[in-house]
């Protein structure tokens, strides 16, 4: 099983590793799992942790300072953007979930993370009552390449997997890529994280006809000035899709 148990009534999910009993005990002797946040052993977030966090039971606009959005999915201030409208199940500044996202994107970069990180993806779906269109596509946000070899993952990846299994549909990976490697943009503002972007994003021409008329979820895993999504939704699209919503585990609301 993963972090938590995912198995409720609507999701069952199995873990593409398993291991004999003998190197699992052996995995958890040399390398033990500790919450993140109180230390309990064997998992690295422990059920009590991940109750504490608290799941958005509204949609917010694309607006720097949010409010609730209407079923179009924008506000009219944020009308001309390309990104569609988001979903985001939790805001960022809470302790338990900075901690796991902290951990999943940076050392020691535990990918096992993704598990609950989309769980509450899935929460904040059912807590909408908002229903997946089956024949829409699941997109995740890229990494530059050496970024990922880095990291040994693409976090938003991880948790579009997860998400694709749950909601069964089509997740389409690589069509989209990083090309341009970009500064790090956790201390630039809205202006300087677009500039930076511009031109960052390409996707693959034969893959169009994947995505023509399509509604699209593009995966990421924090929202922080909606940069990334930004981009990214211009150059889907230009590539032919009808919509593209944002999905993130989290936003950072800037004040």
């Amino acid at each position: 099983m993963s972090v938590i148990d995912f198995n409720n009534n609507k999701f069952q999910f199995k873990k593409k590793h398993k291991f004999s009993p003998a190197v699992s005990f052996l995995i958890d002797l040399f390398f033990p799992k500790h919450c993140l946040v109180c230390g309990k052993e064997k998992t690295f977030l422990c059920q009590d942790c991940f109750s504490l966090i608290e799941i958005n039971s509204f949609r917010y606009c694309l607006c720097q300072k949010p409010q609730r959005a209407a079923i179009q999915g924008k506000c009219p201030s944020c009308r001309n953007r390309a990104l569609t409208g988001l979903y985001f199940a939790c805001i960022f500044g809470q302790k338990a979930l900075k901690k796991a996202v902290h951990s999943f994107k940076y050392p020691p970069y535990l990918k096992d993370l993704a598990w609950p990180l989309a769980y509450l993806i899935i929460l904040h779906f059912e807590i909408l009552g908002k229903k997946i269109d089956p024949s829409s596509v699941l997109i995740p946000v890229p990494l530059f390449l050496s970024k990922e070899k880095e990291r040994g993952f693409n976090q938003s990846k991880e948790i579009a997997d997860i998400l694709a299994k749950a909601w069964q549909i089509k997740i389409i990976s690589g069509c989209l890529t990083k090309i341009k490697k970009t500064a790090n943009q956790a201390e630039m503002g809205k202006e300087q994280r677009s500039k930076n972007l511009e031109g960052a994003f390409r996707f693959t021409d034969k893959m169009k006809k994947e995505i023509k008329g399509k509604k699209i979820y593009l995966i990421d895993d924090v929202y922080t000035t909606g940069a990334t999504m930004e981009e990214c939704a211009k150059i889907l699209k230009q590539s032919g899709a009808r919509e593209v919503w944002g999905i993130a585990v989290a936003r950072e609301i800037m004040i």
